[in-house]
Formats: C-alpha cells, structure tokens, sequence
C-alpha cells in the first residue's frame, strides 16, 4: 500500500464514528441524491440485483438500496468504517477492500454505487480505479457515482476544517463533469443521465453521473 492511500485509509478509521454519529438521517433531506439512487435502482433491477457500495464508509446507503429491492453489499478501504457499518447497518456483506482490486468476479455485479468515493483518486490511480468498476459490472449494468466539481488537481484540508481539528488529512481530487464522463467511456461505460447541484458557500458544485456498461447482456 502506497504512503497515500495509507494516509486515506487511516484518516478514515478516524473519522469512522465522527460519520456514524453525524451522518445520520442526510440522505432523507437530499432529494436529488435520492432520486439518483431510485434511477440507479429501477434500471438496475432490469439486469439484477446484486450491487455493492464501493466506498461504503458507514454503510448508510445500503438499507435504502435493499429498501428498492436491491442486494447490496459494502467495500471500503478503512477497517473502521466497515466496524461501524457492520455494527450500526447489520444483516450486509462488508468487506475491506482498495477499489483498484475489488473482491467480486469479472461481471458478476448487476451495479455500483460510488458515493464520493471517486474523489480520493490521484491521477496515476484513475486509469487502474475506473478499469476495475468495469471488470467487476456485467454488460448492461449500471453505476451511479456522486463526485464534486473540480480540476483535479489535489486538495488538502485547512487546519480549522473538521478534518483538520481532528489531527488528520488526506487528498482530495475533484474532477469534472468531462473528465468523469471521458474515464467512464474509456473503461467500457456509456453515459445514461448526469445532474449537478447548485454551489452552496464555498463548496463545489455536487455532480452525479448514471452510466450503463457496454457490451451484449448474453455475454
């Protein structure tokens, strides 16, 4: 494991109950997010039901996406965050994992979700990240990721920011819409729907993309 992504993944476990205490209920007052993963969900089902959160950090999406019939599992880089979801989201599959070297089979998922789990991809990790969300996507499969605006280029936290009081940091690329759009294409992806959200204060712009997997769905 390289130096960064040692940093994510211990950062993470920091910030695992931070997320479990302060997470709780966000999902129910963004209805676009909502309405993202209901898409993602009702044309997912057209191919199956097996998803995973790949990402997962607490786990908090995963009973909404079982709530639409759904079978999800959950992946995350940080031991902590898949602690918390087991504890406080039981009754799933959770597993430790880096999302260039997914635990799943070439195609046996009918879907993905990357809720903000993009935005910790340096530039010489993309090509090998989005690849292996291709490999482990069946033909006709779907993903949905939430990403935030940006260059690209790295960002770190500022020592007041919650992050920062906490004593840790870590990167954080923001890419945009046409990069998202261009590495999706590359890795075998066609764009379905993508939606933003208005910038709030000093935020970037929250982006969403529903991509399908190309190919023959009898391969």
């Amino acid at each position: 494991m390289d130096a960064s992504t040692e940093e994510l993944r211990d950062a993470h476990n920091v910030l695992s109950e931070w997320y479990a205490e302060n997470l709780v209920g966000v999902l129910e007052s963004m209805p676009v997010e909502r309405a993202m993963l209901d898409l993602f969900a009702e044309l997912t089902l057209t191919v199956g039901a097996e998803v995973a959160d790949v990402g997962c950090g607490t786990g908090r999406l995963l009973p909404y996406l079982a709530d639409r019939g759904l079978s999800p599992r959950g992946v995350d880089l940080s031991p902590g965050m898949v602690d918390v979801a087991r504890r406080e989201h039981p009754g799933f599959g959770y597993a430790v994992a880096d999302l260039r070297e997914l635990p799943f089979g070439d195609a046996s998922l009918a879907g993905v979700v990357c809720w903000y789990s993009l935005i910790f991809l340096a530039p010489d990790a993309r090509v090998r990240a989005f690849a292996e969300l291709a490999r482990v996507v069946r033909p006709g499969g779907y993903l949905v990721a939430a990403f935030k605006h940006g260059d690209g280029t790295g960002h770190r936290n500022s020592p007041g920011s919650r992050v920062g009081s906490l004593g840790i940091d870590f990167d954080r690329y923001w890419l945009s819409a046409r990069e998202m759009e261009d590495r999706f294409t590359a890795a075998g992806f066609a764009l379905v729907f993508q939606g933003e959200t208005p910038p709030e204060d000093a935020e970037p712009r929250y982006g969403y993309m529903l991509v399908r997997k190309t190919g023959s769905t009898n391969a």
